[in-house]
């Protein structure tokens, strides 16, 4: 993971704007996916599941549990960033929008370049935010508070994470498909480039010093950056 500059870094103009470009885009990239209609990241498969049972909007489901899960940062005394709290409103307010602008798509070739174009900005998205390095989405940071409460690895917690709201929100009507598929393998491949592509230039004597920003299976985002 990149380190986090001095908050007094020159760089804070690009990283704030690296912070809502990748807000934005995450929001507009979960949009096409469900747009799409191939199936959906775990987070937003209970996401699109809890909306139709509740008959709201996704994007207010999504407000509404990255605000419930930021207060399970408090047992877990998790500390949360800019980031963090941008992250629980611009995303679903994003997806919203861009449901109201984007028509869904009239055949499968159609729904497969949707897919295809959400998961890439989605991949995307993971490098704008992560490499801005304003705090942990809210879903990331339940990840990493359990991992220090529990001992257990970052993996198993992950994966017990995903596998339970994954279940929740198909159970709750939510869409899993050949996209939740496509998304699990291509999302940490992606997060890893574009994280590199979009790092911040580091001084000199910093970057002889520090190694090499890397995203492994073990940090990579659940959900970058929404998680």
């Amino acid at each position: 993971m990149p380190r986090p500059p001095s908050p007094r870094s020159p760089q804070l103009p690009r990283r704030l704007v690296q912070l809502y470009a990748g807000l934005v885009l995450y929001g507009a990239s979960s949009a096409l996916m469900v747009r799409a209609g191939l199936g959906l990241d775990p987070w937003d498969v209970f996401h699109q599941g809890l909306a139709e049972r509740l008959g709201l909007s996704i994007g207010m489901v999504s407000i509404a549990v990255g605000a419930l899960v930021l207060l399970l940062w408090i047992p877990l005394r998790q500390r949360p960033g800019l980031g963090t709290v941008s992250n629980v409103f611009v995303i679903g307010l994003c997806v919203d929008a861009t449901l109201a602008l984007v028509p869904p798509p009239h055949g499968l070739p159609a729904q497969g370049c949707m897919l295809a174009v959400g998961i890439l900005l989605n991949g995307a998205s993971c490098g704008l935010y992560i490499a801005a390095c304003f705090g942990p989405g809210p879903r990331d940071g339940l990840m990493t508070g359990l991992h220090r409460r529990t001992g257990r690895s970052l993996r198993l917690v992950r994966t017990g994470i995903e596998v339970t709201v994954l279940a929740a929100g198909f159970a709750l009507g939510g869409t899993v498909g050949v996209g939740t598929v496509l998304y699990a393998v291509a999302i940490g491949p992606l997060a890893q480039f574009f994280l590199g592509f979009f790092a911040l230039p580091q001084p000199a004597a910093a970057s002889a010093a520090a190694p090499a920003p890397t995203t492994t299976a073990e940090t990579a985002p659940m959900g970058p950056p929404r998680s």
